[in-house]
């Protein structure tokens, strides 16, 4: 790299924050004030039902707002979100066209992050692994992930590779959205939702030590074996020794994301209406809810980012957990 763009990018770097908080400002604004003039709008309404067809398209004007917004910006908004795109917690306009962020971050080029996993490993990625997918699996807000075979036990496995900046970018975007919270409550809303934004940085300051989501993975997998005679879930074990605060290798499992399991089934000829569709329906529920049963009210320690990019469907609509905060 020369001097010249070495300069523009530390440049670009100091003033990355400033750019992100300008665009989440303005749009941000946008979508309160135009819930604000809907609002003075829709009062001149009578007719229930028309109100109600009101709201519905007046959510989904916004619901398209906030996936622009948290999809061009990425980072710490897609977690948001994760967290708004939940039927208890945003209308259904919201749920429906957030919901297919879970796994769409921008990816890390690859040069990038063999440089990360070489620096992290204090190895050379041949010396590590047959091989290498260029192509990651995934990417999300913190991480991406890619399919790889290690040497000599020639063990399929998947990388974690943290996305190299993100968790700088990251706390900007929390404390812009906290102090957007704290403006809502001043001037309209009459709940604390700035505690609710502070629990979630404290949350999200976790996900960036990957020894420590590696142990949580290993003590929540070891307590649904040795609990069951088969696991409700499966659970990846984890590569010991090669996990740093910012890699995670784990092995890999053969599954379909859940929010892309109607289009594997349309595929197959499986009908959604039909009796195959019912049953697997069936055991991917019970299979989560004992395996959430048993972490909250017997082990005490839980998965608590359940969204569906974290689940895999894998043969015989067995479920599986493969990333994500892991607490108590």
């Amino acid at each position: 790299m020369s001097v010249q763009s070495d300069f523009q990018e530390k440049v670009s770097a100091c003033f990355r924050p400033w750019q992100r908080s300008f665009q989440f400002w303005v749009r941000a604004v946008d979508i309160y004030t135009g819930y604000k003039v809907f609002q003075l709008r829709v009062g001149f309404e009578k007719n229930v039902q028309k109100q109600e067809a009101m709201w519905e398209r007046q959510h989904e004007v916004a619901a398209e707002k906030i996936y622009n917004m948290c999809s061009d910006l990425g980072g710490f908004f897609l977690k948001v979100a994760q967290l708004i795109g939940k039927p208890d917690l945003a209308p259904a306009a919201w749920v429906r066209r957030l919901v297919t962020l879970c796994d769409q971050a921008p990816a890390t080029p690859y040069n990038v992050i063999r440089a990360v996993l070489e620096k992290e490993l204090d190895q050379n990625l041949d010396e590590l692994f047959e091989s290498f997918d260029v192509d990651p699996l995934g990417s999300a807000s913190i991480a991406q992930v890619h399919r790889a075979r290690l040497k000599g036990d020639k063990k399929d496995v998947v990388v974690k590779v943290q996305h190299p900046g993100v968790q700088e970018l990251m706390m900007t975007d929390i404390h812009n959205l906290q102090a957007f919270a704290l403006y809502l409550q001043k001037i309209d809303i009459k709940f604390d939702i700035y505690s609710l934004t502070k629990e979630i940085e404290k949350q999200i300051g976790y996900e960036f030590n990957f020894l420590r989501e590696a142990d949580a993975m290993n003590r929540i997998r070891r307590f649904l074996y040795e609990n069951n005679k088969k696991s409700p879930v499966m659970v990846p074990q984890v590569i010991r020794d090669i996990v740093t605060r910012r890699v995670l290798v784990m092995e890999y499992i053969d599954g379909t994301p859940i929010l892309k399991l109607g289009d594997e089934m349309a595929k197959r000829g499986i009908s959604p209406d039909g009796k195959i569709a019912a049953v697997a329906r069936q055991n991917i529920l019970k299979s989560l809810s004992l395996a959430y049963g048993q972490m909250i009210l017997r082990s005490g320690f839980f998965h608590a980012d359940p969204h569906p990019g974290n689940i895999l469907i894998c043969k015989g609509s067995e479920a599986s957990c493969i990333a994500g905060l892991w607490t108590s």
